[in-house]
């Protein structure tokens, strides 16, 4: 038995954040029944298309574990649907333009109305304020929510993150908020709303820079490496380049092969109860007595000088031999891998971390898998649905269509392909 076996998920969503949420539902074991506009579809089958004649890589990576209703919402037989869909489903998943849902005439009153126990879940750009009607994009996200003026180095311009934290990060928000309401209604029986909004989503991923904005009115941020080379702070949290965010030195530096490969970095911190180990490793074994490197205190005006040493090191390894040396004397390191190393990282697979799926259009293609490990329901990965693949079924099997009254829908224009004009509005 899945996790979420016997939730229906009305998901009303599109490109990233919101399909991030309901799949992840969907992995989970609830049936998650996607609507989209007939001969349409969510715009990202579209977008980014690699294969001529099949849905592009943005959506089938979003859209796993799901089914795939088309819906005319404004024809009045596509309203009666959505409207027995509703009374169907334990939770409506949505990622609209703020009011177009209440402009299709299903507000929050009227979907109470319809079933009492639904929960609503909304993807917003901002919460109620000054910017609550933006429309918002990933990097806009991580620009409004903390994230860019924080990334990049001292000397450079704010810089966006290739981790979608905007998106997938508040899709993931959403999820958990969702689950949440799911454990109160079991209490209640009361479905509510339940929203996540991008900006919050990336400040909440950015908290440690809110909590430095705070200690830098006590005075200047001393595990930041410009403290150590003597560059006044302001009176905003900066852009730290490659500092560690916890508190422990750490850098990005060079191994051997650099000059060539783009990745051949590792991820050294120079943490302080190892770091009589560092100091042999790196070949200066004098800095574990010498008073000007002896302790953590000492070292924070030398943290440029120390990684430079450092580096001299690793530039004679490379990134793989720096983790077999280090991590048995447990100095914490990372290489820098890339996306066609971890696509080629056969633990990935075993683990479902990446997993292969074929589709039907495209033929086999990589995505990533559930990380989230569940002992007792083990995820099974299934290929996106074709626009509209399950629009028959769902009908019959969730809303008990049957005979004359399901080809009635069928010939209303509610379901199926849509006039070209009008699926172009």
């Amino acid at each position: 038995m899945k996790a979420l076996e016997g939730v229906k998920i009305l998901d009303f969503t599109h490109v990233q954040s919101g399909p991030t949420c309901t799949q992840l539902l969907g992995w989970f074991g609830a049936d998650v029944i996607k609507v989209e506009r007939p001969g349409v579809g969510d715009a990202t089958r579209q977008q980014l298309v690699d294969v001529p004649g099949a849905d592009s890589l943005y959506f089938t990576m979003l859209n796993h574990n799901k089914r795939s209703i088309t819906l005319n919402t404004k024809n009045e037989t596509g309203k009666e649907v959505l409207e027995r869909l509703v009374k169907e489903c334990d939770v409506l998943v949505e990622n609209f333009a703020p009011g177009a849902l209440d402009r299709m005439g299903f507000t929050w009153e009227r979907i109470q109305e319809l079933n009492p126990r639904m929960i609503m879940a909304s993807i917003k750009g901002f919460g109620p304020g000054p910017y609550e009607d933006c429309k918002v994009y990933e990097n806009v996200a991580q620009c409004t929510g903390g994230s860019a003026s924080t990334t990049g180095f001292l000397d450079g311009p704010p810089t966006v993150t290739g981790a979608q934290i905007g998106d997938s990060g508040t899709g993931l928000h959403l999820c958990l908020g969702i689950m949440t309401a799911l454990f109160q209604r079991e209490k209640t029986g009361r479905g509510q709303k339940v929203m996540a909004a991008m900006q919050d989503g990336v400040l909440n991923l950015c908290r440690v820079k809110l909590r430095d904005q705070q200690r830098l009115a006590k005075g200047p941020l001393q595990e930041y490496s410009q403290f150590g080379k003597g560059i006044e702070f302001g009176d905003a949290t900066p852009r730290a380049g490659n500092d560690s965010g916890g508190g422990q030195p750490g850098w990005i530096v060079k191994c051997k092969g650099w000059e060539t490969d783009p990745n051949a970095y590792v991820y050294f911190i120079t943490q302080a109860p190892v770091w009589d180990k560092v100091c042999e490793v790196i070949g200066k074994p004098e800095w574990v007595t010498d008073p000007e490197y002896a302790t953590a205190p000492a070292r924070l005006d030398k943290i440029a000088a120390i990684f430079d040493a450092v580096e001299e090191w690793t530039k004679t390894k490379d990134k793989f031999e720096v983790m077999d040396i280090c991590n048995p004397l447990n100095i914490p390191c990372g290489p820098i891998l890339s996306m066609k190393e971890l696509a080629e990282e056969p633990s990935l697979r075993e683990t479902g971390t990446i997993v292969e799926v074929d589709h039907p259009e495209r033929g086999p293609y990589l995505s990533v898998g559930c990380p989230i490990k569940l002992s007792d329901s083990p995820v099974d990965v299934t290929r996106s649905p074709l626009l509209g693949e399950h629009t028959e079924e769902i009908l019959t099997d969730v809303l008990g269509y049957t005979g004359d009254e399901l080809e009635a829908v069928k010939v209303s224009g509610a379901v199926g392909d849509m006039p070209k004009a009008e699926a172009a509005e």
